[in-house]
């Protein structure tokens, strides 16, 4: 399987930096997400996760994002769902970094938390 790199782009749009390494599992989705093509971005992710899944090894999930616009909020939460069946399976530890002065950003995680029951450490920077 092979590792899923997208580099940060800041454009027009905002396109996150993307770091899946399937030797470790170790994955980090950061920066800002602000897409023209959001559904197919996340979709990749999905795929990715979902092959990785099949291989029954734990996982540890990085979310980096210090912006995210709506429609990346749908994408962001079906990545939750599926690291959520990791949990229950083979395992994924999950956490959410957000600048400590960022209330909003805190509280969108813990939207997400209350949504998919994930497990998830919140940890400010």
């Amino acid at each position: 399987m092979d590792n899923l790199i997208i580099e940060e782009e800041r454009d027009v749009f905002f396109i996150p930096s993307v770091k899946f390494d399937a030797s470790t599992g170790v994955c980090e989705i950061a920066g800002e997400s602000y897409l023209e093509d959001t559904v197919n971005f996340y979709k990749k992710l999905l795929s990715w996760l979902k092959e990785y899944k099949d291989l029954k090894k734990p996982l540890t999930f990085n979310f980096k994002l210090t912006y995210f616009n709506t429609s990346s909020s749908k994408g962001i939460l079906d990545i939750m769902k599926l690291l959520k069946e990791f949990q229950n399976g083979t395992g994924a530890t999950v956490s959410w970094h957000y600048p400590e002065d960022d209330e909003d950003n805190l509280e969108e995680a813990e939207d997400f938390i209350a949504d998919t029951g994930l497990k998830m450490n919140l940890i400010s920077y």
